[in-house]
């Protein structure tokens, strides 16, 4: 999965090709049970011009109950489908906040074989700076024809996890705020305890980005080296439920290394299947 340009596009490049037959715009806005907000409503509210909105928890696998799981290829084809993404289109991927779940859904396309996607560096807060146009209300592309094929080496099980802990063979880099990790602060599902997986690194989303874009890459080559995170070696990203982990891939395809598995079940699999638990 590595790529051969960046996975950034500035606002200016989005700008230019807006409106493009073979270009979508996405709106991926999503958000923590405990922030309260709703991505759609966000999305209806204002968006780019001609964005349509994803849905992480509908565009999901509903056979387990964990929180938006990679869902089956057939499901993904449909849905992609369904909302005119289609084979051989660019696809662009924002979200409100700037930074955050957009990853999940760049991640998310390209683990499925969408070649061109790219995340728009700054979101929406940078595009509306800039004095850019937005547009409110639904929006409807034509349908189009998604063939999903999972490259299943890029996804992490809970048994990969497990084994490569005990094994000492794999770096699970966790990228949850450092109170989660250390067992300090609750997470936001309830019932779920804080703490870390025995082993894991952790490396906050808040030491990637700032202001809602990711950092430039010295400053993340500075946060790997304070994480103790070798990107040359192998690794598997993992957060809450699997959505600020992609920022982790996203981090490391920017600065240049290989792309680590993701956890898709992260640690609200982990915790729940009463698996270890550490703290400090």
């Amino acid at each position: 999965m590595q790529a051969t340009t960046s996975p950034l596009m500035s606002t200016d490049a989005l700008a230019a090709r807006l409106g493009s037959p073979d270009l979508v715009v996405i709106d991926a806005s999503w958000y923590l049970p405990t922030q309260k907000r709703d991505g759609r409503a966000d999305w209806l509210k204002e968006h780019i011009p001609g964005a349509v909105f994803f849905d992480i928890d509908a565009i999901s696998d509903h056979s387990t109950p964990l929180p938006h799981m990679l869902p089956p290829e057939a499901d993904f084809s449909a849905a992609m489908g369904e909302l005119g993404v289609g084979d051989g289109m660019t696809a662009v991927v924002y979200e409100a906040s700037g930074l955050f779940s957009a990853a999940r859904v760049w991640w998310m396309l390209r683990v499925f074989g969408m070649r061109d996607v790219y995340l728009l560096d700054g979101g929406l807060p940078l595009w509306k700076q800039e004095g850019r146009p937005v547009e409110a209300g639904a929006v409807r592309r034509s349908p189009a024809k998604f063939t999903a094929k999972l490259d299943r080496a890029a996804v992490a099980s809970l048994d990969d996890v497990r084994d490569g802990l005990m094994e000492r063979t794999i770096q699970v880099v966790d990228a949850r705020a450092g109170a989660r990790f250390r067992g300090e602060a609750p997470e936001p599902r309830p019932g779920l305890p804080s703490g870390h997986m025995p082993g894991a690194l952790s490396l906050p989303v808040g030491d990637l980005v700032a202001d809602g874009r990711l950092l430039p890459v010295h400053a993340l080559r500075k946060a790997f080296v304070k994480a103790k995170f070798d990107p040359k070696k192998p690794a598997i990203s993992s957060c809450g439920s699997g959505v600020s982990a992609a920022i982790v891939n996203l981090a490391l395809e920017v600065a240049g290394e290989p792309a680590p598995r993701l956890y898709d079940g992260s640690w609200t699999e982990w915790a729940s299947k009463g698996m270890p638990v550490a703290k400090g």
